[in-house]
């Protein structure tokens, strides 16, 4: 039981939670000079409990309205394929939720009610991601879902939590972090769009084609990188170097975007991706020491 629960976690996503938090508390000790390992390390449980929550809710949920096909080229589903029992996931996802909430609660304590309205959203859309009345991921909402709550509230709130302050520069850095997150939504919809059509998971891909979907990728990565051109407003110019990873990386994900059929080749994309948000935190926090 515990591999296919494993494999329900996602751990290759997990980077899409970690970075916000370890870039915001880069950002905050370069703004301030001060840092607290505790609240950083809540910080960090509890984005990436409640992004294996949401993988787990996902791929109960995907299984229950039939999303999760034979013609998936993804990685394979737990619940879909048989592996565990879909109330096995679905418990999974809710004690992650307890875990993320037992974190939040040290983040409340320390920082007041700003968590608690930044949580509750977020504790929610672990499920309401693919389930609830209104589902995003069924209604073309991922991307806009993936920058503004792996981008701009997780390193804004990460930022808050050291610094007790909503600083602008924390937008611009999860501007930059939220659209090098939703690359990798984009992909997988962009590879998976046959299949979603045929289930009802009406993804941008789906809703706009395939085209407008690679043209949405290259506007990501390009917008990621002209967003870090503001840092220069900030008297922060060395952090504008940390988009160098994107003119290299970005530049091969955007050629296999609008270059690769759809399918599972594109699942090179996604882990250069993955790659890439990687690079550009770990560039980001070499820069802020200097």
């Amino acid at each position: 039981m515990i591999k296919p629960l494993l494999l329900a976690t996602r751990p290759k996503t997990l980077p899409a939670a970690i970075v916000p938090v370890w870039a915001g508390c880069v950002l905050a000790w370069k703004l301030t000079g001060g840092f607290d390992l505790l609240l950083a390390l809540c910080t960090l449980g509890g984005a990436v409990f409640i992004q294996i929550a949401t993988n787990l809710f996902n791929d109960a949920i995907d299984a229950a309205k039939g999303a999760d096909t034979e013609r998936r080229t993804g990685p394979q589903r737990v619940t879909a394929s048989g592996l565990l029992s879909r109330k096995a996931v679905m418990t999974g996802a809710a004690v992650f939720l307890l875990l993320a909430i037992a974190c939040g609660a040290v983040l409340i304590h320390a920082a007041g009610w700003p968590i608690l309205a930044i949580g509750i959203p977020s504790l929610y859309l672990a499920y309401g991601y693919t389930g609830g009345p209104f589902p995003l991921a069924y209604r073309g909402m991922g991307e806009i879902f993936v920058v503004a709550f792996f981008g701009l509230v997780a390193v804004g709130g990460t930022v808050f939590v050291q610094t007790l302050q909503w600083r602008p520069e924390a937008l611009l850095l999860g501007g930059q972090i939220g659209l090098l997150s939703a690359v990798l939504i984009s992909i997988n919809n962009l590879r998976d769009r046959e299949e979603d059509a045929t289930t009802g998971k009406r993804t941008l891909a789906v809703r706009l084609g395939p085209k407008v979907a690679r043209i949405i990728i290259w506007l990501e990565v390009k917008l990621a990188v002209f967003l870090g051109l503001a840092w220069f407003a900030f008297k922060l110019p060395w952090l504008v170097l940390a988009v160098l990873p994107l003119l290299t990386l970005g530049l091969r994900i955007i050629w296999g975007a609008f270059t690769m059929p759809e399918g599972r080749g594109m699942n090179k994309l996604l882990a250069l991706s993955a790659l890439q948000l990687v690079a550009f935190a770990t560039l980001f926090h070499v820069l802020a020491r200097l």
